[in-house]
C-alpha cells in the first residue's frame, strides 16, 4: 500500500483512507495463517498451543472457544443489526448466531476462473488450478466485485432504516489465486515489476524457521517439491499481487461512495485490515505460515469521523487489539474474556507511550512444528519446538539494522544479552497477571 511506503501502487481508496483516518504503521496478527487469525480477532483470544491452531482442520471460534461474546455478538447484544458478507471466519458457517441474517456469500467460489483453459485446468485437477488470471471482464464477474455490489445494497438499506449496523465485508484478494480483471494487471506492466532484493535464505536460519512454499505449490502452473520458482513466473505473481490489491481497492471504493451518498460516512467508524501479511520471494519465501515480518504485519488503519484523520502512528499494536477498539468506540462495555487492548486512545495521541511489544505464533502439530515470536521496538526473536514443546532453534533479528530479515544474529555471543532479554518477555507472555504463551 502507498500509504506504507510502497511507490506506484493505484490504490486511490485505501489511499484516501489513510488520508481520512489514523494508519498503524506497526500492527501484527497474532497467526500467519488465515483461520487462526480470524478467529482470534473476532473472539479476542489469543492463540495458544491448542487454541485456534492448524492440525488437521482450519480452526474455528465454534471448535476452540465455544460459548466466546465474539465481537458480532456484542454488537448485537446492544441493538446493533450485524451481518457478514464473503470471508470473516475461514468457515463461512462458523458462528453463525453471532449475525442477524445468515452469512451472504458470492454465488461463485473465491478460485473463480473465466478463461476456458483455466477452467479446464481446474476441473482436471480438482480444488486448485493456476495461481492467476486476468480475464477482460466487468468487476462483478468475480465474487469480490458482487460482494462490494451486494455491501451497498445493505449499506442503502440501513439508511433507509435507520438501524445501527455493524457490517463486516470479507474480500478474497489479495488471496490466491490472483485472479483480477485485466485492467488492474494493466496497471503494473511487466517492465514495471523489480524482484525483491532478498530472494535468498536468511543467513545462520534454521531450517524449521522456512517452508516450501506449501500454498502456492497446489496450484497447477508452479513448479513442485522444492524447485524455485522461475524469475518470468516470479513476475507475473506480484503483478498479480498488485493487480489484486487495486481491484480491492475499486471495491472499497464502491463502499465509501455508498457512505456518502447515503449520508451515512459521518456516523460510520472505518476498520480495514487484512488477516496476515504476504511473502512475495523475500527471505525466499512465497506465501504465509512464517514468523517473519512479511508474514506477520499486517495493514491496519481506523476512521472515525469524530476524530481529525490523516495521522500515524508507531505505536505496536495487534489484531487481537480489534475487538477492544470497536466496542470502545462505539461505547460497549468490554467483555472481561478479551486479552487485546483498545487501541482508541491512540487515534486521538499517535505518539502515546504503547506496548513494549507484540506477540505472535504458528503451530502444526501435524508437522511437528510450532514457533513463538515477540518483536518490541528494535527487535523480533523468536523461538521454534517440537511437539513436545522442546526449543530447537533460536531466531534474533535486529529490525533497525537488519530491516528485511537478512541474518540470524542468534548464533552471535554479542547478541547473547539480547536473546536473554528477549527470551524472559516472550516466556512473560503478553499482560504480566497473565500465563506464558510458550508452553
Amino acid at each position: 500500500m502507498n500509504a506504507y511506503g510502497v511507490d506506484g501502487l493505484v490504490t486511490p481508496n485505501l489511499d484516501r483512507l489513510a488520508r481520512e483516518g489514523t494508519v498503524f504503521n506497526r500492527a501484527y496478527c497474532q497467526f500467519a495463517v488465515c483461520g487462526p487469525s480470524r478467529a482470534s480477532l473476532m473472539s479476542g483470544l489469543r492463540p495458544t498451543q491448542t487454541r485456534f491452531i492448524i492440525d488437521r482442520a482450519q480452526p474455528g471460534v465454534e471448535s476452540d472457544a465455544p460459548g466466546t461474546l465474539t465481537l458480532s455478538r456484542l454488537f448485537k447484544q446492544h441493538g446493533y443489526r450485524v451481518e457478514a458478507l464473503g470471508k470473516i471466519y475461514h468457515d463461512l458457517r462458523d458462528d453463525l448466531e453471532g449475525w442477524t441474517a445468515p452469512v451472504w456469500s458470492s454465488p461463485h467460489p473465491h478460485n473463480r476462473y473465466l478463461v476456458p483453459e483455466n477452467q479446464a485446468a481446474l476441473e482436471a485437477h480438482g480444488r486448485y488450478g493456476p495461481s492467476f488470471e486476468a480475464a477482460d471482464v466487468p468487476d462483478d464477474a468475480y465474487p469480490d466485485g458482487q460482494i462490494a455490489r451486494e455491501a451497498v445494497s445493505r449499506i442503502e438499506l440501513a439508511a433507509e432504516l435507520g438501524e445501527p449496523l455493524f457490517l463486516a465485508v470479507g474480500f478474497w484478494r489479495p488471496h490466491l489465486p490472483f485472479n483480477a480483471p485485466q485492467r488492474y494487471w494493466d496497471y503494473y506492466p511487466e517492465e514495471s515489476v523489480a524482484l525483491p532484493d532478498n530472494m535468498f535464505d536468511p543467513e545462520g536460519i534454521p531450517g524449521i524457521a522456512m517452508h516450501n512454499h506449501p500454498e502456492l505449490r497446489l496450484y497447477t502452473d508452479i513448479p513442485k517439491g522444492n524447485a524455485p520458482i522461475p524469475d518470468d513466473l516470479a513476475r507475473t505473481l506480484i503483478r498479480g499481487y498488485r493487480a489484486s490489491v487495486s481491484y480491492t481497492d475499486a471495491q472499497i471504493g464502491l463502499l465509501l461512495d455508498a457512505l456518502d451518498r447515503t449520508g451515512l460516512k459521518d456516523q460510520t467508524i472505518i476498520l480495514l485490515w487484512g488477516d496476515h501479511g504476504w511473502h512475495l520471494g523475500d527471505n525466499n519465501l512465497w506465501g504465509k505460515e512464517s514468523l517473519f515480518e512479511h508474514a506477520l504485519r499486517v495493514p491496519l488503519i481506523v476512521v472515525d469521523p469524530r476524530i481529525p484523520g490523516g495521522h500515524r502512528t508507531d505505536a505496536l499494536v495487534e489484531l487481537v487489539d480489534v475487538y477492544p477498539t470497536l466496542a470502545e468506540l462505539a461505547g460497549l462495555p468490554l467483555p472481561d474474556h478479551l486479552e487485546g487492548t483498545s487501541m482508541a486512545p491512540l487515534l486521538r495521541a499517535p505518539d502515546a507511550p504503547w506496548k513494549e511489544a507484540v506477540f505472535s505464533c504458528f503451530i502444526r502439530p501435524d508437522r511437528n512444528k510450532s514457533g513463538w515470536t515477540v518483536r518490541d521496538d528494535r527487535y523480533r526473536y523468536a523461538e521454534w519446538n517440537d511437539a513436545q514443546g522442546d526449543r530447537l532453534q533460536r531466531v534474533l533479528f535486529d529490525l533497525h539494522r537488519d530491516p528485511l530479515e537478512n541474518r540470524n544474529l542468534a548464533g552471535d555471543p554479542e547478541s547473547q544479552p539480547v536473546i536473554e532479554r528477549m527470551h524472559r518477555l516472550l516466556h512473560g507472555g503478553w499482560q504480566p497477571h497473565q500465563r506464558s504463551l510458550v508452553p
